[in-house]
């Protein structure tokens, strides 16, 4: 899932940050070890040596729990990024290697997993992982979480502004919203819907009853006709310039990530544009997005990397991660630690009848795949 810029909050007292630097301390790191012609090479590892490489999605941790782990372990994080799993997969299938730490979505961990490209976890070396909510442990994927820790969440939504569809008169918590020419008629050319087929056919899916997860050739077919019906009145597929036409008001709905839509908000308040932006969840169902930290087969600096999996999934961490990103905590410790108007905010905590009706994306397979390739490209090129 992609992630975007990320924002800053006010968080913590400067009392309670002093405290939160005397946590998680670690007893040091491996040396540097040789990194082959695949590997990241964005920073230079410190003089010390003690370093950790950290292969993430763009910008999707607070730079104060970085700063604050590398003070604690007196070690340097050296951060290289991917903006989608097909860029992660593709580098680590070109024989990228000295990754030590990885944080890719749950069907990914199933797909690395069966590759053989993680190391097993020594879970007597992560002190904090009895903090994990137990809903997000022993998952499908990772049963019994051999390779892969928990690291945060994001619901796939709907955004929009506040302002402009109290006006018009258009409910937000359905799907509805972005399929029905009745309501559509009322956005033309100011709505745009994600540039992921499965992404945009979960919705669909659910819209119509089915699961995200659907296989069946009828319902897929049904739902490329459903997706064809709205798309004249769609702006654009887009998947990574939404927050900030939300932002600006050129769009007033958009379909895309919990975490985005937060930022969008905060951004228009940062901005101060006369409008709020705001994000509902449908009540027929959205995609859960679960990422989790995970170990490769080479990771040089073993140490540093179990040390820094349970320095992100710490109770204070998780908190800082959900304050400045908007994504879910996996930590039912963190509550305490997270500004109201986040743990308040359903789009990132949902209660628990709307969890239920929540899915992650599961790989398809490749019969399957290759039909939604087909209607994808019929979607796409009518």
């Amino acid at each position: 899932m992609k992630r975007n810029s990320i924002f800053s909050l006010p968080l913590f007292s400067s009392a309670v940050l002093f405290l939160l630097l005397l946590l998680a301390g670690c007893d040091g790191g491996t040396p540097t070890a040789a990194i082959n012609e695949h590997a990241p090479s964005e920073a230079t590892p410190p003089p010390s040596g003690q370093f950790v490489r950290f292969y993430n999605w763009n910008n999707y941790v607070a730079e104060e729990t970085i700063l604050r782990f590398e003070k604690a372990c007196r070690c340097r994080v050296l951060e290289d990024y991917f903006s989608d799993h097909e860029e992660m997969l593709a580098k680590l299938a070109a024989g990228a290697t000295g990754y030590d730490v990885m944080v890719p979505t749950g069907n990914v961990v199933e797909t690395l997993v069966a590759q053989k490209m993680l190391r097993p976890l020594d879970k007597s070396r992560l002190k904090n992982l009895d903090q994990v909510k137990p809903e997000f442990l022993n998952q499908w994927f990772d049963p019994g979480n051999e390779y892969s820790v928990p690291y945060g969440y994001s619901i796939t939504l709907i955004g929009y502004n506040a302002e402009k569809i109290a006006e018009l008169g258009l409910p937000t918590d359905t799907w509805a919203l972005i399929f029905e020419p009745a309501y559509l008629e009322k956005l033309q050319g100011k709505i745009t819907v994600m540039d992921s087929q499965r992404e945009l056919f979960a919705a669909a899916f659910r819209y119509l009853g089915y699961s995200v997860n659907d296989t069946d050739e009828e319902h897929m077919r049904e739902a490329r006709d459903l997706i064809l019906r709205a798309k004249p009145y769609w702006a654009a597929f887009n998947a990574s310039s939404y927050i900030k036409e939300l932002t600006i008001g050129n769009i007033w709905v958009a379909h895309g990530y919990s975490s985005d839509m937060f930022q969008a908000a905060q951004d228009a308040v940062a901005a101060g544009r006369p409008f709020t932006i705001a994000s509902a969840l449908p009540k027929e169902g959205a995609v859960l997005a679960l990422d989790n930290m995970v170990i490769h087969k080479s990771a040089p600096h073993l140490d540093l990397a179990y040390q820094l999996i349970d320095f992100l999934v710490d109770k204070h961490s998780t908190a800082e991660f959900s304050n400045l990103t908007g994504s879910g905590s996996v930590n039912m410790l963190s509550m305490e630690y997270i500004i109201p108007e986040v743990r308040n905010n359903k789009a990132v905590f949902p209660d628990a009848e709307i969890f239920a009706r929540l899915e992650m994306l599961k790989d398809f397979p490749r019969k399957e795949r290759r039909l939604m390739n087909r209607l994808w490209t019929e979607i796409k090129v009518k």
